[in-house]
């Protein structure tokens, strides 16, 4: 199976309110429910072709709403993100976040409710891990008999110790260059805590994540000295949450900002998860290419996120006037891993591709699409409203109009509030525009398992015998082949505002390794169903016309009776 992954946040995703105001806490602007994503919203979910959920912020993290009437110690506003704050401020790494629980002391059974769910429409549940960092205030009321807070046993007055979970700035009062309130409402930490995108002084800006605290995995970075043995007590903390998670049910774990914790934690953890739960899967947030071998050989991921090698690529090919034929280095950096490489046009942490500040359109994803969705064996991914051509158009409160869906505010997104239709999926809310886009990424997500030269198959680049040819821009357009020896497919790009007739030069040695057939065939386009009598031949060129932003994908299935046309050898 070929992961067709699926990202939602509950707290946004199912949220009806329609009058939204910025800043708003949870009784101004609602929020969504774990118990409102239904069987019926699952099999719509299930139908585009998803095959993974990943439920983002269900791990309880930091707010400003106070949930102290359930046992739960509130949170100082002035070192949180937001009213709804960061899902990735973590609180209580072995509790459900209250905000989505419909009856607040029962929040985890909500969650096992909905991992049952998910299971029963026929996809499999990927929840976050976050080892980097947590909230500043962090206290567990869930943990199991025998679990220690973090921090508890710290010794305070030193930078680093192998024993302690958290690097402490001594002898000096936090003090980030944002209010911390007055009097009682202050918010007061001493010694200060090193802050988790490895700021390790007490004065974080306000642009660091000053929300959170970095954890010691028992690396000195005052010296760069590293201490793994005996194994640090973060090591162990950190083993029994994913341990703990993973007995709840759960396929899978996308590992937050996964190298910035060491290379040897993993190592280490991942096996030991695996040892008793062999099928889950790992996937890591990883932004240096030169570290992917590592992560996948040694540290033992299963997918990394390919986000500074083809979805930057994609990004300014359609925004920057880079040339499409800077794909064909894309696949090169990740060959022989290519299989590993989870792909995405949107995540909670990237622009929307519809918002102004990427392409300003929805309707002119599909060359990126179909290259992010068929260019290799592995994951594909869609942020909850890509499928709608979701603009993230508003200026939510702690998060600006930026392009972005906020992850930091109470808010509703109106393209899923209208799909979602009162809890009854239905396109009768829907642009004809949304109506199209929809049917599009359906296509293309289901293609990634029901194609199986797209699920399974080899990959050949034929643009190196392409460059030079003079019916094929290679700045804006890009050919390749998926094939399994039974069938191969045929798949151009145009990234052209004008329609292209473009003419494919297929090498003798793609016919080799493909088993293409050489003469003359029936193929199907599989994005528009059309069929058509082509000819397959290293002398003639493959000719086919591609509409403006779009791509073709002819499908040809290798029959061994097929007749030879008079320009075969």
């Amino acid at each position: 199976m070929k992961p067709v992954i699926y990202q939602l946040l509950p707290r946004l995703f199912s949220n009806k309110c329609e009058t939204c105001v910025p800043n708003g806490d949870i009784e101004q602007n609602g929020v969504g429910k774990m118990n409102d994503i239904t069987p019926r919203v699952l099999k719509s979910i299930k139908e585009l072709g998803v095959t993974h959920v990943w439920y983002t912020g269900v791990i309880e993290h930091a707010h400003a709403t106070d949930y102290s009437a359930f046992g739960i110690i509130p949170d100082n506003p002035h070192v949180v993100k937001g009213k709804a704050g960061s899902p990735y401020a973590i609180s209580d790494y072995y509790d459900i976040d209250p905000d989505i629980a419909v009856d607040v002391p029962n929040r985890i059974a909500e969650f096992e409710a909905l991992v049952e769910r998910t299971h029963a429409a026929g996809m499999n549940v990927i929840i976050d891990f976050v080892p980097n960092h947590l909230a500043r205030r962090y206290h567990s009321d869930a943990k199991p008999v025998g679990i220690e807070d973090f921090g508890v046993n710290d010794d305070q007055n030193m930078f680093f110790s192998v024993n302690n979970d958290f690097y402490y700035i001594p002898r000096q009062l936090f003090a980030p260059d944002i209010d911390l309130g007055n009097g009682d409402d202050a918010y007061v930490e001493f010694p200060a805590k090193a802050t988790g995108n490895d700021c390790f002084t007490a004065f974080p800006s306000r642009y660091d994540w000053y929300e959170t605290v970095k954890l010691n995995y028992g690396i000195d970075y005052g010296d760069g000295s590293r201490h793994f043995q005996p194994i640090p007590p973060v090591w162990f903390k950190m083993l029994n949450i994913l341990r703990y998670w993973a007995a709840k049910g759960i396929d899978g774990f996308r590992c937050d900002m996964a190298f910035m914790v060491p290379t040897e934690f993993w190592e280490w953890a991942i096996p030991n998860v695996k040892e008793k739960y062999p099928d889950i899967i790992f996937i890591a947030e990883i932004y240096n290419v030169g570290q992917y071998r590592e992560f996948i050989s040694r540290a033992h991921f299963d997918y990394l996120y390919d986000k500074v090698n083809l979805y930057d690529t994609l990004r300014g090919i359609q925004c920057s006037h880079v040339s499409a034929a800077q794909i064909t280095n894309c696949w090169q950096a990740v060959d022989g891993i290519g299989g590993n490489m989870l792909n995405f046009l949107e995540n909670h942490d990237e622009q929307r591709f519809a918002s102004d500040q990427y392409a300003g359109r929805a309707d002119v994803v599909t060359p990126s699409l179909v290259a992010s969705a068929t260019i290799s064996t592995g994951p594909m991914m869609i942020y909850m409203g890509q499928e709608l051509g979701e603009r993230a158009a508003d200026a939510e409160g702690y998060s600006g109009h930026d392009g972005r869906t906020t992850i930091f505010d109470y808010w509703s997104i109106p393209t899923l509030r209208r799909w979602l239709n009162d809890g009854k999926p239905s396109l009768a809310k829907l642009t004809k525009q949304e109506k199209d886009l929809r049917k599009l990424y359906s296509a293309v997500l289901n293609m990634c398992n029901s194609e199986e030269a797209i699920a399974r198959g080899m990959f050949f680049d034929v643009m190196y015998v392409n460059y030079d040819n003079p019916h094929l821009n290679p700045h804006r357009q890009y050919a390749y082949l998926r094939g399994t020896g039974k069938e191969t497919i045929i798949i151009a790009l145009n990234f052209s505002a004008n329609e292209a007739s473009v003419e494919i030069n297929i090498p003798d040695l793609a016919f080799g390794m493909l088993n293409i057939p050489k003469g003359d065939v029936t193929a199907v386009e599989l994005l528009t169903g059309e069929k058509s009598d082509m000819t397959l031949s290293p002398e003639i060129p493959f000719a086919t016309k591609i509409a403006p932003y779009s791509a073709v994908m002819w499908k040809v299935a290798h029959i061994a009776k097929a007749k030879k046309s008079s320009h075969s050898k």
